[in-house]
């Protein structure tokens, strides 16, 4: 078997593992969460895709979701509920307000966050309202688990990666915004992604959230004016250009990791 072949087995295999029990992250299902939406994204398993094929078709133009890039299988053992909680439930984790701007922070123990705060999106409150762990994280302390994650090896001309790790609940997300390129791969559960191009700045309210944006906005948009959209699930990783409007939606107790390219 080649390696491509294996690697996509291996991904298989991870992906039946996460979907099995989530690590110990899966809580009950929201009936109204279950819905995927249509994927609108080229997706491509990494064996098709050479990193040149990469660099013409899609680094500079637009996202791509890719399976079988790298396996993070052990990876994503150590990011069970068990193991992180066992090696950084004592630490503290900087969580941000899930709107546009992020600008409430909050520190608390990661022990307190699982406990406490990781639960699903009340449909009714705000992005001010709603407390998120994602990216801020502390490398001292987080720099050994980082350092077992294999990136997607597709970088950008000039670029280096930087980690942003999370843990949400379902129906939590961040609300549409832009920044540079990066990747963003499922560890355990489930995330929505809808996207626009930079000239489509999309219709939303900053602090209100992705779930209310789906719920209120999205089955009222025109044709011309739907997101690119896709679900990814453990294995697949998804890569978004520079300056794309994107939201997320995480349809349920998801852990998950971007790399950043700047």
């Amino acid at each position: 078997m080649g390696n491509a072949a294996a690697r996509f087995v291996a991904v298989c295999l991870l992906c039946a593992a996460g979907a099995e029990d989530g690590g110990g992250w899966s809580q009950p299902a929201d009936p109204s969460l279950q819905e995927e939406g249509a994927c609108t994204i080229d997706v491509l398993d990494g064996s098709e895709l050479s990193h040149q094929q990469f660099i013409d078709r899609y680094a500079f133009s637009r996202p791509v979701v890719l399976r079988g890039l790298t396996d993070n299988t052990n990876f994503q053992l150590l990011c069970s509920k068990s193991s992180l909680l066992e090696k950084f439930g004592s630490l503290k984790v900087r969580l941000s307000t899930a709107n546009t701007h992020s600008y409430r922070k909050v520190d608390v123990l990661f022990q307190q966050y699982v406990d406490e705060l990781l639960r699903p999106q009340a449909r009714d409150a705000l992005g001010s309202e709603t407390l998120y762990f994602f990216g801020d994280n502390n490398f001292t302390e987080w720099q050994n688990l980082f350092d077992r994650y294999q990136p997607p090896p597709y970088v950008l001309p000039d670029t280096t990666g930087a980690y942003s790790f999370g843990i949400a609940g379902p129906g939590t997300g961040v609300p549409f915004h832009w920044h540079g390129p990066g990747y963003s791969e499922v560890i355990y559960g489930r995330k929505r992604w809808f996207l626009y191009p930079p000239s489509k700045e999309p219709h939303f309210h900053p602090n209100r959230t992705t779930l209310s944006w789906l719920t209120e906005t999205y089955p009222y948009l025109p044709e011309e004016e739907a997101p690119l959209e896709c679900t990814i699930r453990p294995g697949e990783v998804l890569f978004f250009p520079d300056r794309w409007w994107h939201a997320t939606l995480n349809l349920d107790t998801s852990v998950f990791i971007s790399t950043f390219l700047g």
